[in-house]
């Protein structure tokens, strides 16, 4: 939304995100436009040069950041949008000295590195607060606010929570939550020093994408890359905001590092039938494990395996209900290659 706003105040953007879903290059943007196939190879070339005999190596992450920050001083870029690949405080984007310092809303993920409390994530998710700039977040638990709130002391960095939804204009993405989104993205922009009218918000709301973030592909099939349980709480709300007591056909694949138990329960309500299947990031959890937590959670729910994507997506479309493709962002790469019948453009992602 940052980018998009700022796009269409006629700035040129730079966009950093992470992890890609098809393509590699999904992750380096300038004006919305991917970062071309020379640009990434001639890049690398010289990131390698620089780095062939670094001990300790840069890691992949790291080197990804460094070719996006050498293709948006190449490209002129006035304004740039990182995204933090995890935490805050030892992330790779937090080695620049930003303008704004912008936080969602924090809850359990990545606990193996950031910690198992919302007080020890939000620690780390707090340390790309940094002296003197102004920090925007949105509401969090209170036990996160308060270490926000002390970490922005300590640097005295002004500090704003955003607590009123943006409700001026539409927005191009499905979900109550997403004018929430809107109204920190807005705040970042002025506390970064960039004016916007509302006509200019309202133009780069209606033109915002976020692919599988509740995209609705067709009529009746629905890609949401939720992969920890407040993301699969959001999409349960809003699946019941877009199609009210309607049940979906779940076509499920979930990380093993992550909390399956809990996004299988809160993805439950909305489920008529799971089905289970193997997508191809070595980090998933196998369909049969998968099905033992199923079973414990929530015996009654039918579920089926299927060997393949492409398997399930043509037996899921073959059905009467909506059917959801989710629990992982890996695996909305694959299905949404899938769908656009281009599916060995897929490059797998690990990081």
């Amino acid at each position: 939304m940052i980018d998009t706003i700022a796009r269409a105040a006629d700035h040129r953007t730079g966009l950093f995100t992470s992890p890609h879903l098809i393509s590699f290059r999904e992750r380096v943007r300038v004006n919305g436009e991917m970062i071309s196939e020379n640009d990434v190879a001639g890049g690398l070339t010289e990131i390698r040069a620089l780095i062939g005999d670094w001990d300790p190596h840069p890691t992949f992450f790291e080197i990804t950041t460094g070719l996006a920050l050498q293709h948006f001083q190449k490209t002129r870029c006035e304004i740039l949008v990182l995204e933090t690949g995890m935490g805050g405080r030892l992330d790779a984007t937090n080695a620049i000295q930003s303008s704004v310092s912008v936080i969602t809303p924090i809850d359990f993920d990545h606990e193996k590195w950031l910690g198992h409390s919302i007080v020890e994530i939000a620690k780390e998710k707090a340390g790309i607060i940094k002296p003197r700039t102004p920090v925007v977040s949105a509401p969090q638990r209170p036990e996160a606010e308060a270490i926000i709130r002390q970490r922005a002391e300590g640097c005295d960095a002004p500090l704003q929570f955003v607590n009123d939804p943006w409700t001026k204009t539409k927005i191009a993405l499905h979900g109550e939550h997403q004018k929430m989104n809107a109204a920190v993205a807005i705040a970042a922009l002025q506390a970064a020093g960039m004016t916007a009218s509302d006509y200019t918000i309202a133009r780069g709301l209606e033109s915002v994408e976020w692919a599988a973030r509740f995209q609705i592909w067709d009529e009746r099939v629905v890609i949401d890359g939720a992969h920890n349980p407040a993301s699969a709480r959001i999409l349960a709300q809003t699946w019941r905001e877009e199609f009210g007591n309607e049940r979906a056909t779940i076509l499920l694949a979930i990380l093993r590092d992550k909390n399956v138990a809990a996004i299988v329960e809160a993805l439950r309500p909305i489920a008529s039938q799971i089905v289970l299947l193997q997508i191809r990031s070595e980090r998933a959890l196998p369909p049969n494990e998968l099905a033992q937590v199923i079973s414990a959670i929530t015996p009654s729910l039918p579920y089926s395996t299927t060997p393949s994507v492409a398997e399930a997506i043509s037996a899921a479309q073959r059905t009467s209900e909506r059917v959801l493709i989710t629990g992982s962002l890996h695996f909305a790469g694959e299905a949404l290659a899938f769908l656009r019948g281009e599916p060995n453009a897929l490059e797998e992602c690990t990081q």
